[in-house]
């Protein structure tokens, strides 16, 4: 998906050509396109004249922004306490052999990210993993299968 440079000044505008809105900024950009672009970062430089370095900084900083373009779905598994004890390192190393991508990364296909979390907050149905903000719970291989059908 293609951002021009005219939407960004829109959504710079939108937020009042605020610095202290730089967060919000950035994250309406990459709602729009899934990334932040280098050219959008430069017109946020530009339009709130602040140094692009800073914004780098923050765009980095944070885990919930990526500099480089992302799957159309996300998948999260879970490592945390629970999960790790019930095989959550087993279905992170299945993911990474099946999508064929490391996690953190993005498949070739810009299909699937693939990324590890410390913990989802659904210790019961452990191991487990968040795709698109949907839990699935008890994985196996199999389940893994019949999940991944449902996004191809």
């Amino acid at each position: 998906m293609l951002l021009d440079i005219a939407e960004v000044r829109d959504i710079v505008k939108r937020h009042g050509y605020r610095e202290r809105s730089l967060i919000t900024i950035l994250q309406d950009i990459q709602a729009r396109v899934g990334f932040l672009p280098r050219k959008a970062l430069v017109e946020v430089s530009k339009s709130l004249e602040i140094p692009l370095t800073r914004i780098h900084a923050i765009a980095t900083f944070y885990k919930a922004f990526s500099l480089e373009p992302r799957g159309r779905h996300t998948i999260q598994v879970c490592l945390g306490t629970a999960c790790h004890v019930r095989g959550g390192a087993r279905i992170l190393d299945y993911l990474e052999n099946r999508l064929h991508v490391e996690a953190g990364g993005t498949t070739k296909d810009l299909r699937f990210s693939l990324d590890s979390v410390n913990c989802l907050g659904a210790c019961a149905i452990g191991p487990m993993m968040v795709v698109n903000n949907k839990y699935h719970g008890r994985l196996t291989a199999t389940r893994i299968e019949s999940i991944l059908k449902k996004y191809r």
